[in-house]
């Protein structure tokens, strides 16, 4: 991309910049010795295009929409139109979560995203023991698809796109998504949206798993399938890194292990027969977005066009749209402070500049007051008021992938490409990533990563503003959502008369049907389908896939 002679003589020039540095920082020192970024990647003082010699423009960038869609996914990008503003909600009942999500679309809100209590993540319905004190305290309590019919009363499924995060009992809750469409007269064909579906990062990071790894894989692929033919415009998996982020992976790890995760799902896809260009262009990525601005936004483009190769050097992909790394960015929880929560929006915005500058395809901001609790309408409302000034105040938008070119910037993202690639061969000769986990050595790599980044902290070597400097004396805050223990009480009535109500028996067939399919081979979704139709609750469809399936136990890393 540089002329070689022109790239000799500004070699030299920087030698010779480089001797005059030294003699200034004699008198002037720079602030510390060594400058890292937020994953503690060495930055240099300086870059040039000396840092970007191999670069190849047509082999390495491309034009935005065409492969290696280091540059993007689609060829005019925020252009055409503005990422899906897509603000994650959810909490106590169907009936408080759906007044949430009306405000939210009434203040510009272009796109739902359904945060599920606890309870409903493992499987379990309100009533259940190990519910107790969990219900609808992190999300929304969703027992049967009578919740499901309160949750999205009065929201057209035909013309709002929806993301839910659930993984585990994904099938269950897309299963409700599709049985309410079919109770507003909205035809599979016409939904769109994302089901986050990612089971391994569970074992890695969160920990709402049910099953173990091959049905929990039987379950994911089934849902590639049937969604191929039955519901074709929905996201069937959302493969996350923002969780792996959030327990203290760096960012090139975060990309790793995502990408790790995703090959694996190809893998199981294709050996379960599904061709790759069939299920491929409906695979989805969920990333976190942290403070390091430019870190962050290189990150981005190092993942897309790593995918890009994977897919078609790996997998054999012919179609475009299977090589395309789509993703919904969610700004950094963990970099919240309890302390001076005001200091959050500030972060939040810088969050937002990087994914906005990487590329996203949709994008929700935390609030100032996550660290504390659940967020008010007040916080929430300044969250997307801050997406909403980025797209239409801050010019960022008007042209596509603005930091191309960057000496730094390029640089990084072939740094970030190369040092994640390193970690997935690791994860290949480990046997992939499923194999990886059972080992423990994600795991561990995340743990070092997390204690390493703490010990900075503690030691002051790393500055998070308010919390281990420049603090003040604050008053305890006030204000803050509660919700009431009163709903699992709620939730509870709700189930009883729900059963009270039913055709008992004819929900006794669709789950002995249901048994006898998980015990074979056959594809589950339309069985759970049709349980979901008879108003089965959630904990009794993953009760029966329970028995079958038997449940997951974690290995303990050391």
């Amino acid at each position: 991309m540089f002329d070689k002679e022109k790239l000799e003589g500004i070699k030299e020039t920087k030698a010779e910049y480089q001797k005059k540095v030294a003699k200034s920082l004699e008198k002037f020192p720079e602030r510390k010795k060594q400058f890292v970024t937020g994953s503690n990647q060495e930055v240099e003082r300086l870059y040039t295009p000396d840092d970007i010699a191999d670069l190849d423009y047509e082999k390495d960038l491309g034009f935005p929409g065409e492969y290696p869609f280091t540059r993007g996914v689609q060829p005019t990008m925020y252009r055409g139109r503005f990422w899906t503003m897509r603000q994650y909600a959810g909490f106590a009942t169907a009936e408080e979560s759906n007044k949430r999500y009306k405000y939210l679309l009434e203040q510009g809100q272009t796109g739902l995203s359904v945060a599920f209590d606890l309870p409903t993540q493992i499987g379990y319905d309100s009533d259940h023991s190990l519910s107790e004190g969990e219900v609808g305290k992190v999300g929304v309590a969703i027992d049967s698809l009578k919740d499901m019919e309160i949750l999205f009363d009065g929201i057209p499924l035909d013309k709002v796109s929806t993301s839910m995060t659930i993984n585990a009992p994904a099938s269950v809750l897309l299963a409700m998504y599709i049985a309410v469409a079919e109770k507003q007269g909205v035809s599979s064909d016409q939904l769109r949206g994302t089901i986050q579906n990612d089971i391994l990062k569970e074992y890695i990071a969160r920990g709402t798993y049910i099953f173990p790894t091959a049905p929990s894989m039987r379950l994911i692929t089934d849902i590639f399938e049937y969604c191929s033919k039955d519901v074709p415009n929905w996201n069937t998996i959302s493969i996350s890194g923002y969780h792996i982020r959030e327990a203290g992976s760096s960012a090139v790890q975060e990309v790793a292990f995502t990408l790790a995760n995703g090959i694996a799902y190809v893998e199981a896809a294709i050996k379960a027969g599904l061709d790759v260009d069939t299920f491929a262009p409906r695979l989805s990525f969920f990333f976190n977005a942290h403070n390091d601005l430019l870190e962050e936004v290189a990150k981005f483009r190092a993942a897309r066009r790593l995918w890009a190769k994977i897919m078609k050097e790996r997998f054999n992909a012919k179609s475009p749209k299977s090589m395309q790394l789509k993703f919904h960015t969610q700004t950094g929880g963990s970099t919240l402070t309890a302390q001076q929560p005001d200091n959050n929006i500030v972060r939040v915005a810088i969050q937002t500049l990087a994914a906005v500058l990487g590329g996203t395809q949709s994008l929700h901001t935390n609030s100032k007051d996550e660290a504390l609790a659940l967020p008010t309408e007040d916080s929430v409302r300044v969250a997307l008021r801050t997406q909403q000034i980025v797209a239409y105040e801050s010019g960022v938008a008007e042209t596509v992938d603005p930091l191309a070119g960057s000496y730094y910037v390029e640089s990084l993202t072939t740094s970030i490409e190369d040092a994640a690639m390193d970690y997935i061969q690791k994860i290949d000769a480990l046997g992939g990533a499923a194999a990886a986990i059972e080992k423990g050595f994600i795991q561990k790599e995340i743990m070092d990563s997390s204690y390493e980044y703490q010990k900075q902290v503690e030691s002051n070597e790393r500055i998070v503003v308010g919390m281990n400097k420049f603090q003040i004396k604050e008053e305890s805050p006030k204000g803050l959502l509660r919700v009431d223990p009163a709903v699992g009480e709620l939730q509870k009535e709700k189930i009883q008369r729900l059963k009270a109500e039913r055709d008992n028996k004819a929900v006794e067939v669709k789950l002995d049907n249901l048994k006898k399919a998980a015990q074979g081979e056959e594809n589950l979704m339309p069985l759970i389908l049709d349980a979901v139709r008879s108003y089965a609750t959630l904990g009794e469809i993953c009760g029966v896939l329970r028995e079958v399936f038997g449940e997951y136990q974690q290995s303990v890393i050391l």
